[in-house]
């Protein structure tokens, strides 16, 4: 097998804790304004509209935009359908800012920083470009590179994002890993040839409900990004 030379990453439930970090932010917006609502819940339904926005993307019915702009639609229809119409436009702008806000899970700076001494490192993420350089700020995430679907002009699991990312490196796709708490995300990535690891995020959509284990062939799973590390340093180019 070739060595691998750059690792590029899932980073909506893999890297960072959306649905408590969405929340959080959701409460702080609206609160204020008198609303109470089941903040998780509402975290939950703003999600639930990710993957239908980007279909719409990806099957070609809309032109491509940035991630923040179809989560701003998203928001719209969420609080349309909480009764919210309500909500300001300066509220809704300042809540839709919340996707750059997330908070990473507590293992994946220090994994990160340990997996960079011996490799290329990248988002490879629906988000887009701001997006993921504001939570690498935030959270200390030392990129190489901002890849992913902005740089692709597409969405995953398309194979084009995954693709791109390879390709910016210079490398093959057998050369990059792609990293993720996804199943699916794994499986298209090496349907492409690309090489998969598995990090488990047991809790990611509420305590049980994330992935615990791959249902997929992969070739490294990981309980954490520091286990990751720790399995990778043989693989290293």
């Amino acid at each position: 097998m070739a060595p691998i030379k750059a690792l590029v990453f899932d980073v909506f439930g893999t890297l960072v804790d959306w649905r408590t970090s969405i929340a959080r932010e959701a409460e702080h917006s609206l609160a204020p304004l008198g609303i109470t609502t089941d903040w998780l819940a509402f975290a939950d339904a703003w999600r639930d509209q990710y993957q239908p926005a980007m279909e719409e993307v990806r099957a070609g019915r809309i032109p491509f935009c940035k991630l923040d702009r179809l989560h701003r639609r998203n928001l719209d229809v969420v609080l349309a359908d909480l009764g919210l119409n309500a909500v300001d436009e300066a509220v809704r702008q300042q809540l839709n800012l919340a996707w750059h806000r997330l908070d990473a899970w507590p293992d994946v700076s220090p994994g990160l920083h340990a997996l960079r001494r011996r490799f290329r490192l990248a988002p490879c993420s629906n988000g887009n470009i701001s997006l993921m350089v504001d939570l690498a700020r935030r959270n200390d995430f030392p990129w190489d590179a901002i890849l992913g679907a902005e740089v692709a002009r597409d969405y995953k699991p398309k194979p084009a994002v995954y693709l791109a990312a390879a390709d910016a490196f210079d490398l093959r796709p057998e050369e990059t890993m792609m990293v993720a708490a996804h199943s699916a995300d794994l499986a298209a990535a090496a349907e492409i040839g690309l090489r998969t690891a598995f990090i488990a995020r047991p809790d990611e959509f509420g305590p049980g409900r994330g992935e615990a284990a791959a249902t997929v062939p992969v070739d490294v799973s990981a309980g954490s990004l520091t286990a990751l590390a720790q399995r990778l340093e043989p693989h290293a180019a």
